[in-house]
């Protein structure tokens, strides 16, 4: 056992010395880098900039018209020159026309494209949530990979040291040759499986710098000393689920369709302007004039379109609150699961912990004995070792269970 502790120590130190050879990235720089970095978050900051500036522009006002043209412009063009000919009225007109839009309106208008705006802050803070999920559980897959890596190096250790005895007893007719030649194929299988971890290490680390907006091959080093926070709220507890963003960006879309729908209803209200004229007469003194105008949009053909878009709006926004509501449903029959899931879990992770593989160590630890003093048998001593190591490996299944749930917990709950 002094040799399985040296060179268990051994390991540890190579470990540590290649731990500083790479750049430690810990879980919350982690999803500080993939919400600052990644693409979709950056579309959503230029979207809503977009929707600003458009709400900036939303009172301005459209810009003045000026026309010019000839007027009552003789066919026989000699009657120009007759100044003193009444028949003589042609002449030059000058016009200068500016609408003046109604104050409400474009207080309407404002107000209804500001509120796009927010919709689309509550969807980017959603799609922030849904990254830091994804990241959380391809960090956590590697955390646990790396730990049953550990487990298997050291039972590796472990296996060679029983297959070196077991030669030597054999060598004294102690001990059975199929039985080594087992131990030797357990062996060859606990390499394969390494290789196998190597290959779920590789595949989170693709994921992960993918999420960080870097090279899939950038090396790293995660948390070490990672553990579960142990939710014990009760599985009742589901008020907060109104409050997360995507439920919050459907109340913010139905806020939204009502500012529409009151854009609808003062759409009936009059729009003014003014407009200016100057003739610059031929054969007659020169003339101006100036025109205030207004429109009449509360006309039956004019009225009726903005009566029932509005009530089609009306329609949707019932709609929508429905949908909100069979959202927040979902939301907690969700949320109340993964904590059921949770208590049930870490359940039985404590019982890895506390009880099976305490008893499967004393096992091992018994038949190591026993067959020290030739008294146990090789095959059963294999058995107890073999059975020691799916233990461990389960107890580490079950910690990566713990902790996605709990990452879907925090996801279904929005916790940062």
């Amino acid at each position: 056992m002094k040799k399985i502790l040296s060179i268990m120590s051994m390991l540890l130190c190579f470990h540590q010395t290649q731990a500083q050879d790479t750049t430690y990235i810990s879980l919350e720089k982690l999803l500080q880098q993939v919400e600052t970095n990644y693409p979709s978050i950056i579309a959503y900051q230029y979207y809503i900039q977009s929707i600003q500036a458009k709400a900036d522009g939303a009172k301005a006002w459209m810009p003045p018209t000026f026309s010019t043209g000839v007027m009552r412009w003789p066919y026989n063009f000699s009657m120009l020159n007759e100044k003193n000919n009444p028949m003589n009225q042609a002449g030059i007109a000058f016009s200068l026309e500016q609408m003046i839009p109604n104050q409400s309106k474009l207080n309407a208008k404002k107000n209804y494209i500001n509120s796009l705006a927010e919709i689309e802050k509550s969807k980017s803070e959603w799609t922030k949530n849904e990254l830091r999920r994804e990241a959380k559980i391809l960090y956590y897959s590697r955390f646990v990979t790396e730990k049953k890596q550990l487990i298997l190096k050291e039972s590796e250790e472990i296996l060679e040291l029983l297959i070196t005895t077991s030669e030597d007893k054999f060598s004294n007719n102690q001990s059975q040759l199929q039985t080594t030649y087992k131990a030797k194929a357990r062996l060859a299988e606990l390499s394969n499986m390494l290789l196998m971890l190597d290959q779920m290490i590789a595949e989170s680390n693709i994921g992960l710098n993918i999420l960080m907006v870097r090279d899939v091959n950038t090396p790293f080093q995660v948390d070490t000393s990672i553990a579960p926070h142990n939710y014990s709220i009760n599985i009742t507890d589901t008020s907060s689920v109104s409050n997360r963003s995507d439920i919050t960006a459907m109340s913010k879309y139905i806020q939204s369709m009502k500012l529409e729908q009151k854009v609808m209803k003062i759409g009936n209200r009059p729009d003014f302007g003014v407009r200016a004229e100057h003739m610059q007469m031929f054969g007659m003194p020169n003339q101006w004039s100036v025109m205030g105008m207004m429109t009449i949009p509360i006309v039956p053909w004019s009225s009726k379109m903005y009566n029932s878009e509005n009530k089609s709006l009306g329609f949707q926004i019932q709609s929508m609150e429905q949908e909100k509501l069979s959202m927040e449903l979902m939301a907690k029959r969700m949320l109340s699961e993964k904590l059921a899931m949770l208590n049930y879990e870490n359940a039985q992770y404590q019982s890895y912990i506390n009880n099976i593989i305490p008893a499967y160590e004393n096992n091992l630890q018994a038949n190591l004995l026993a067959y020290k003093q030739n008294t146990g048998d090789f095959f059963v001593l294999l058995d107890a070792w073999e059975m020691l190591l799916m233990k461990k490996l389960e107890a580490y299944d079950k910690l990566f269970n713990i902790l996605k749930l709990e990452a879907e917990y925090e996801y279904e709950k929005e916790i940062k």
